[in-house]
């Protein structure tokens, strides 16, 4: 049985409406290296930004999470106003050009219906409403954070049950690597046997006894007991690290390497037939070990 792992991609959206407002929360999450926070604020609320991000990473440590709070004033009060800065760069303009183009002063409804010198500007809110309205968004968003955390471990659940098959794969493999026939000495002898028959019809003689100081030389270069042993040293570490507690996708990312590190060792050393075959089934399921860790956080 695993930990509870937590994937690094989810979606979630929450909706509320408080006094005349409504509001949407909508927080997304994809796979990164490590936590990249990004936050757009509906206009007027960029000051609750910082502590948006602040919740945000209270909660998780990996991916890339985008989070977008909308807002819409229903029945909204306001005033229309001249923007006078605006309307200061638009007559400069027209004074400017005037000398140069020979044309009537324009009409007022011309000006004001140029985009920018018109605005509408909301009511102001008084100090109370306004805090009732932050503290409405803020529970928006950490329900929706509630529930991206959640889909993440329902993700992450899926997940752990193909790693834990991934890994049994693996030591499965390993294991048929180390009781194959063609790891042991004799069968060494026998194919220097073969290999030094076929000399002796030509001619070449050569001692019982350098016989077996070229199987031992053989052997040692094609003995792949360490990678063995640390193939199953980093089963038992993959194992406990999905017994443990808080993220653990770099550290299984990690051994995924070291996993095929191993594999790729094995098959260069591999004098058999079978015994390659069983690496490369090794190194297949490895990979699939690594394209699944990937989206661990």
């Amino acid at each position: 049985m695993s930990q509870q792992l937590a994937s690094m991609t989810g979606y979630a959206r929450n909706t509320n409406t408080v006094e005349g407002f409504s509001f949407q929360c909508e927080i997304k999450s994809v796979n990164a290296r490590g936590l990249d926070i990004r936050v757009k604020m509906a206009p007027g609320l960029d000051a609750l930004e910082p502590h948006v991000r602040r919740l945000i990473a209270e909660h998780f440590s990996r991916g890339s999470i985008s989070c977008t709070v909308s807002m819409q004033r229903e029945n909204g009060t306001g005033e229309l106003v001249v923007n006078q800065q605006a309307l200061g760069e638009v007559l400069d303009a027209f004074d400017a050009l005037s000398g140069r183009i020979e044309a009537d002063r324009p009409r007022l409804d011309g000006i004001l219906g140029i985009k920018g010198v018109l605005e509408f500007r909301e009511a102001a809110l008084n100090s109370e409403l306004e805090e009732q309205l932050h503290l409405a968004i803020f529970e928006s968003v950490s329900c929706a954070i509630d529930d991206l955390a959640n889909g993440r471990r329902q993700e992450g659940a899926q997940l752990a049950e193909s790693i834990i098959q991934r890994i049994d794969e693996i030591e499965a493999l390993t294991e048929q690597a180390e009781a194959h026939p063609s790891r042991h000495r004799e069968v060494f002898v026998e194919r220097l046997r073969r290999q030094i028959a076929e000399l002796s019809e030509a001619g070449v003689d050569l001692s019982e006894e350098r016989l077996h100081q070229e199987a031992l030389v053989l052997a040692a270069k094609a003995d792949i007991r360490e990678e063995l042993d640390r193939l199953f040293a980093h089963i038992q570490a993959a194992r406990q690290l999905l017994l443990s507690a808080g993220p653990v996708g770099r550290k299984l990312d990690f051994l995924a390497q070291e996993f095929n590190r191993e594999a790729n060792t094995l098959c260069a050393k591999s004098h058999a037939v079978e015994l390659t075959s069983i690496g490369l089934d090794l190194k297949a399921a490895i990979d699939q070990l690594r394209e699944q860790v990937q989206n661990i956080e």
